[in-house]
């Protein structure tokens, strides 16, 4: 038999409430906080810039999720800047950029990071 998080979670309060060691009271039932961490939606932004590190407007901006392999894009505006709103925190991501045949390097956005915003710069090479 293997065991989950949740159902050892469950032998070991379980376990505890037997003893009477832990008064039944005490005992919250409800998500792990590490499960429950990621959840809701973020916002990822930045900026575009060249190898002198001047904003580029124009250049494609790609967000992809690694789990549904969806990709999502945008094109920089003035001050070469970019924004994805509504963001799936508790999904990895990559980021990168494309124009005139230049790209940047791709950035990973974990979903082990907490940030409700993340700010990534991206040079075309």
């Amino acid at each position: 038999m293997r065991l989950n998080r949740t159902s050892l979670a469950a032998g070991v309060v379980l376990a505890l409430l037997m003893t009477g060691l832990v008064p039944l009271g005490s005992i919250w039932i409800g998500p792990f906080a590490a499960e429950a961490q990621n959840l809701g939606q973020r916002a990822v932004m930045g900026a575009v810039v060249d190898a002198n590190s001047t904003p580029v407007a124009g250049a494609t901006v790609f967000l992809r999720d690694l789990k549904s392999k969806n990709i999502r894009s945008f094109t920089s505006v003035e001050h070469g800047r970019f924004r994805f709103a509504q963001v799936n925190m508790a999904e990895d991501h990559e980021l990168w950029a494309e124009k005139d045949g230049r790209k940047s390097a791709v950035k990973s956005i974990s979903s082990w990071d907490a940030r409700k915003e993340i700010e990534v710069d991206l040079k075309l090479k």
